[in-house]
């Protein structure tokens, strides 16, 4: 096993004390003071992400096996994880109704409703949007998260293949998979008129089983993939995996993730897999 320990912030001395707190022994520097790799006695990254906090250093930590370490896929939610919004709240905003959305919004991600009633609850509010809202939220309200594009396009040099699922809607998984550099997307589709939204999205609803599904369909063994989700409709995908890493993410999905983001930025999947700072392609 291997232990990645990722700071919060560039830090010699706090990088020390945490090395010495998770006891590392044949420490090898991904980063000048940001990120190193080693062994522990640590067996899981809850506990060793424990240890972190209870020292009081804000780091993430994965603890993994050496084996087929660099993954072939790369598959990855796009609300929330990719990017910094949950789409379908924003288009609330522009149809007045996002607080009852957002509501809606959390219970599902937090794993409390199902989340195929949820997705059609929550669109129907949508009805009667004009379609040109669409193109505004995206344009004035998604944000693309930090190192999503570094990840890709590093994921993309080193030979893997680079797939969005959403539960959200292709519209935005389209203009966000061009703007990361995501080969491919696949997401909820939202139903037209032509002018407006009608309130209905297509089946079938690509849910929590659908994520799991296009893994296992884009990887010929899900050992070879790197899952990254916040969401309980990613929990199926990332605990089935080889590295699952949950992202800022919801308590549950945090829990059964083999490793947890709660501190750095998406540029720390590739440090888990072992990927050195030099190695990574900046895209700006």
């Amino acid at each position: 096993m291997i232990t990645t320990l990722v700071l919060k912030k560039r830090n010699a001395e706090q990088l020390q004390v945490a090395q010495v707190t998770l006891g590392m022994t044949s420490i090898h520097v991904l980063s000048e003071n940001l990120a190193v790799e080693g062994t522990t006695t640590y067996l899981d990254s809850h506990a060793a992400a424990d240890a972190l906090d209870n020292a009081g250093i804000e780091a993430d930590i994965s603890v993994s096996s050496l084996t087929n370490r660099r993954k072939t896929l790369l598959i990855c939610d796009m609300d929330s994880t990719l990017i910094g919004q949950e789409c379908i709240d924003e288009l609330a905003d522009f149809a007045g109704v996002k607080d009852r959305v957002s509501a809606i919004t959390e219970r599902a991600m937090r794993g409390e409703i199902g989340f195929d009633g949820a997705l059609r609850e929550r669109v129907g509010l949508l009805e009667g949007l004009p379609l040109e809202n669409l193109q505004t939220c995206f344009d004035e309200r998604i944000t693309i998260n930090p190192g999503a594009k570094t990840l890709c396009a590093t994921m993309k040099a080193a030979g893997a293949k680079t797939l969005i699922v959403s539960g959200g809607f292709t519209f935005f998984s389209e203009r966000v998979g061009k703007a990361t550099g995501f080969e491919d997307h696949q997401a909820n589709i939202l139903l037209e008129d032509g002018e407006r939204l009608t309130g209905k999205v297509a089946d079938p609803i690509l849910g929590r089983e659908a994520k799991l599904d296009a893994l296992k369909a884009n990887v010929s063994d899900p050992t070879l993939a790197v899952a990254v989700g916040d969401g309980a409709n990613d929990l199926a995908m990332v605990t089935a995996a080889g590295l699952g890493v949950a992202f800022y993410a919801k308590p549950a999905v945090a829990a059964a993730a083999q490793s947890a983001i709660r501190y750095t930025d998406l540029r720390t999947v590739l440090y888990f897999q072992g990927f050195s700072e030099d190695e990574f392609v900046e895209v700006g």
